[in-house]
C-alpha cells in the first residue's frame, strides 16, 4: 500500500510511487501542505465481511488494517493489536462484563422488522483511559510509534492541538514511551474543568501543555504552521497525532465494521446508518472510507454544534471557515471548530481526486476565503457518498440528554446529544441507526448537572482529578513563542 498527498506530492517526484505506512506514520502533514490518503481504497467483500463477523475487536482490527499497513510484519502487527485493544485498556464502561467488546452496541430501540423500524442505538466508543472515542486510535498510535521509533534507532517530538479529548488521549497514550515527547495546544480557558485536569495533571517529564489564548482553530493553525516550516520540523524531529495523521483515521475505520457487525447480527446484504458529532471531520472521515472499501453503509449523517461549518457545506456546497471570534464556545467544546483539518481528505475524493483542483481549493482556504462547489458537477456527485447533516444548539442538547436519560435510563454526554439529536432526526424506515458516542458524561459535569440536576458517575481512578496540582504553560497565540518553547526544553 502506497500514500499520496491530497495535494499531489510523493515520495520524491510526481512519477514516484508514493510512500510507505511507517514513511507517513511519524510525520503528520504531506510536505506540500496536504494530507495523505491511500493511492486506491482497498476493497472489501461480502464473503470477507461474513469471515470477519465473528471475530475479536484485535483481530478485526488486524483484518482492516493489514489492507493498510504492509511494512510492518504480520507478526509484529498482530502483537501490537493484541495489546493495545484489551479488556483492561478499555475498562471504563458502563458495563463491565461487556469490557472485552471495546466498542459494545447499546440498543434504545430495537429492530422491529415487522413495523420498518431499523432501530436506534449508541456504539460505546469511550472505555479507555480518558474516557473519550480518541483512545480507540491513540492507544494504537502511541504504541506504534514506540515500535517503528525504536526499529529505525530515532526519537520524535509531537506537537498537537486539542479542543479537548485528543490532547489527554495523546498525552496517556504516549506517557513514558521511550524516544518520544509530546507538546500539545490547547486553547485558555475553553475546555472542560474535568479535561483541563486530564492534561494539565500529568507530570511526567516527557508531556508538555501549552494553553494560547485564542480558540482551537488558533492552535490547530500553530501546528500548521510549524509543519510547514520544514527546516524546523526536520532540525527538532516534529510529528503530529492529531487526525492529520493518517493512522489516527485508519485505526478508526476499525469501529465502523465492528458497529455494523453488531447492529446487523448476521446480514451483510443491510444497509447501516451511523450518525457522527463532528467538528475537525477526522472521525467522520473514517466512516466515510469504510463506505468506499464496501461496508454497507447507506447514511452518514453529520452532526454538528452551533459552529455548524461542515453543515453549511454539505447543505449549500460553500466551505466557509470562520475565524476565531467567529467561533462560539459551547457546551460541546471539543466541537468548537471552524476550520475541519479533515475534510480535505473528502474534498479530494468529491472532487474526483485531482490534486491541482485541492491545491485551488485550499488556496482559498489559507488565504482566510471560502470555496462555492454549488451548481457544479462536483456537489451534484454528492449523494453517491452517503452524506447528509444537521446542526444541535445548547437547549437541543439538554433536551436531548434529559429525553434520553428519562426515556431510556442512559446519561450521554453533550456531544453525544448532539449526534442523537441530528440522528434522530434524519432515520430512515427499516435502516438501523448507530450514533457513535464521543466522551463519557463526567467530561462534562457542569452541563449534565445544568440538564438533569445531578453529578454522572465517574471511574473511582479519576475521583478528585480537579484537585492535583496542574502543570501548564500560558501564551499568546503566535508560532514564535511555541517555536521558542520547543527549543528551550530540547536543548
Amino acid at each position: 500500500m502506497r500514500y499520496i498527498s491530497t495535494r499531489g506530492h510523493t515520495a520524491n517526484s510526481l512519477n514516484s510511487s508514493g510512500h510507505t505506512f511507517t514513511e507517513i506514520l511519524l510525520g503528520g502533514l504531506a510536505p506540500d501542505g496536504g494530507l495523505y490518503l491511500p493511492e486506491t481504497y482497498p476493497q472489501v467483500s461480502r464473503d470477507e465481511l461474513e469471515q470477519w463477523r465473528h471475530l475479536s475487536y484485535a483481530d478485526l482490527a488486524y483484518a482492516v488494517l493489514s489492507r493498510f499497513i504492509d511494512d510492518i510484519p504480520a507478526a509484529d502487527l498482530q502483537a501490537l493489536l493484541a495489546r493495545t485493544y484489551t479488556a483492561g485498556v478499555y475498562c471504563n464502561g458502563r458495563s463491565s462484563a461487556q469490557a472485552s467488546e471495546i466498542t459494545p452496541l447499546r440498543w434504545l430501540e430495537r429492530p422491529d422488522p415487522a413495523h420498518g423500524e431499523g432501530g436506534l442505538a449508541i456504539l460505546e466508543l469511550s472505555n479507555g483511559p480518558t474516557l473519550a472515542f480518541k483512545d480507540m486510535a491513540m492507544q494504537l498510535l502511541g504504541n506504534l510509534f514506540e515500535y517503528v521509533l525504536a526499529r529505525q534507532g530515532e526519537e520524535i517530538n509531537i506537537l498537537g492541538a486539542t479542543s479537548g479529548d485528543t490532547g489527554s488521549s495523546a498525552e496517556y497514550a504516549m506517557r513514558g514511551k521511550k524516544g518520544i515527547q509530546v507538546f500539545m495546544l490547547s486553547p485558555h480557558e475553553r475546555m472542560s474543568a474535568f479535561q483541563r485536569a486530564q492534561m494539565y495533571s500529568l507530570h511526567d517529564a516527557n508531556i508538555h501543555n501549552l494553553a494560547v489564548r485564542g480558540m482551537f482553530d488558533d492552535a490547530q493553525d500553530i501546528v500548521k504552521a510549524v509543519s510547514n516550516d520544514h527546516a524546523f520540523k526536520a532540525k527538532y524531529k516534529i510529528g503530529a497525532v492529531n487526525s492529520i495523521n493518517w493512522a489516527r483515521v485508519a485505526a478508526q475505520i476499525v469501529y465502523y465494521f465492528k458497529g455494523y457487525f453488531a447492529a446487523t447480527t448476521g446480514s451483510n446484504a443491510r444497509q447501516v446508518a451511523f450518525a457522527v458529532p463532528s467538528g475537525n471531520f477526522g472521525n467522520i472521515c473514517a466512516g466515510h472510507i469504510a463506505r468506499m472499501m464496501g461496508l454497507p453503509i447507506g447514511r452518514l449523517v453529520l452532526a454538528t454544534n452551533e459552529n455548524d461549518v461542515l453543515d453549511e457545506f454539505f447543505r449549500t456546497g460553500v466551505y466557509r471557515p470562520r475565524v476565531a471570534a467567529e467561533t462560539c464556545a459551547t457546551s460541546s467544546p471539543s466541537m468548537d471548530i471552524s476550520k475541519a483539518s479533515n475534510f480535505e481528505r473528502f474534498v479530494f475524493d468529491l472532487v474526483g481526486r485531482n490534486p491541482a483542483m485541492v491545491r485551488q481549493l485550499w488556496l482559498e482556504i489559507d488565504a482566510g476565503r471560502s470555496f462555492d462547489l454549488s451548481g457544479t458537477s462536483f456537489f451534484a456527485r454528492l449523494p453517491e457518498f452517503g452524506f447528509v447533516s444537521g446542526k444541535s444548539t445548547h437547549a437541543d442538547r439538554l433536551a436531548t440528554i434529559r429525553r434520553t436519560f428519562e426515556k431510556y435510563g442512559l446519561m450521554i454526554d453533550t456531544h453525544t446529544a448532539d449526534g442523537l439529536k441530528v440522528g434522530s432526526e434524519l432515520r430512515t424506515p427499516g435502516m438501523p441507526m448507530i450514533v457513535l458516542e464521543t466522551a463519557l458524561p463526567v467530561k462534562f459535569e457542569e452541563t449534565m448537572v445544568e440538564a438533569l440536576g445531578r453529578k454522572p458517575e465517574r471511574p473511582a481512578s479519576l475521583q478528585g482529578i480537579e484537585n492535583l496540582p496542574q502543570r501548564v504553560a500560558v501564551m499568546d497565540v503566535s508560532v514564535e513563542a511555541v517555536k521558542q518553547f520547543i527549543e528551550q526544553h530540547l536543548s
